[in-house]
């Protein structure tokens, strides 16, 4: 099973962000602290072979994992693992970091706008877009909700998306957990772009939600573009998975419902040619 959706930061590279924000809704004083070893124990557990691996940056709220941190998780694993750098487009260095990334072999990039509070549409990023393309980078973005006050939801819904993929069409990228809670308008990106996706990373957490969004993605006719993502370490692999059966579980009579089809691609489908990420 390909996991697009994991992270390997650990409490250091929050900076004060958790404490403030996170800490109170997740009611978890400390974020969440693991070693390669636990990584790939969670990784065997839930039936993932290949798994996509980033950190987290936003310069504004005081978050960052460093590409080298990310090259030393990757090459710590047993599990084979394609690491991505996190940047910011608001850092005066990002294109210096990353070319870094692409030096250390990282293969795509994981950006933040809810919290680096940058909107993907101002053209003075397309220079950033135009190096990513070049290197043949995925953008996986954070996208939808954040229970941090200091975010902008304005700046973080999967429409800011089909402008970036309006103007650079060959970049290929990914919005996290569908966009939650603008599913539907995710499904509609992924169905006008043909280099987005959209990975399901969260989906079960409010599985009436989801439920609504896998439908969604079957009636728009984007099921391919769907990825399978745990959001390791909040939820691992093997949850992920119970979740998502538990969302197809759901036979509202007389309403649609979610096609084993689409479980089975979630799950056993390989988009890595389509992701560039062979």
């Amino acid at each position: 099973m390909f996991d697009v959706h994991t992270h390997c930061h650990q409490p250091e590279h929050w900076g004060p962000e958790w404490k403030a924000n996170w800490a109170p809704v997740y009611g978890q004083e400390e974020a969440h602290a693991f070693t390669p070893e636990e990584y790939d124990r969670a990784m065997k557990e839930g039936g993932v072979s290949v798994a996509c691996v980033f950190g987290l940056r936003a310069t504004a709220a005081g978050v960052a994992t460093p590409n080298e941190y990310v090259e030393w998780f990757c090459d710590s694993t047993s599990t084979e693992t394609i690491g991505f750098m996190a940047l910011d487009p608001t850092d005066a260095d990002v294109l210096e970091q990353l070319e870094d990334g692409v030096a250390r072999g990282l293969r795509g990039i994981k950006l933040y706008p809810v919290l680096s509070l940058f909107d993907a549409r101002d053209e003075r990023f397309d220079e950033f877009y135009r190096a990513a393309t070049a290197h043949r980078l995925v953008i996986l973005w954070h996208m939808g909700a954040t229970p941090s006050p200091s975010g902008s939801l304005l700046v973080s819904q999967p429409l800011v998306v089909d402008e970036v993929a309006r103007r650079h069409p060959e970049l290929t990228m990914v919005m996290a957990h569908m966009g939650h809670p603008w599913q539907r308008e995710a499904m509609v990106v992924c169905r006008k772009n043909r280099r987005v996706f959209t990975d399901v990373s969260a989906s079960w957490a409010r599985p009436f939600d989801g439920y609504h969004a896998l439908v969604r993605a079957q009636e728009w006719d984007v099921v391919d573009k769907l990825l399978f993502g745990s959001d390791f370490p909040i939820w691992t692999p093997a949850q992920a998975v119970a979740g998502l059966r538990e969302i197809a579980a759901m036979r509202p009579p007389t309403l649609p419902y979610v096609l084993p089809s689409t479980i089975e691609w979630l799950l056993d489908g390989d988009p890595r040619e389509a992701l560039g990420l062979r």
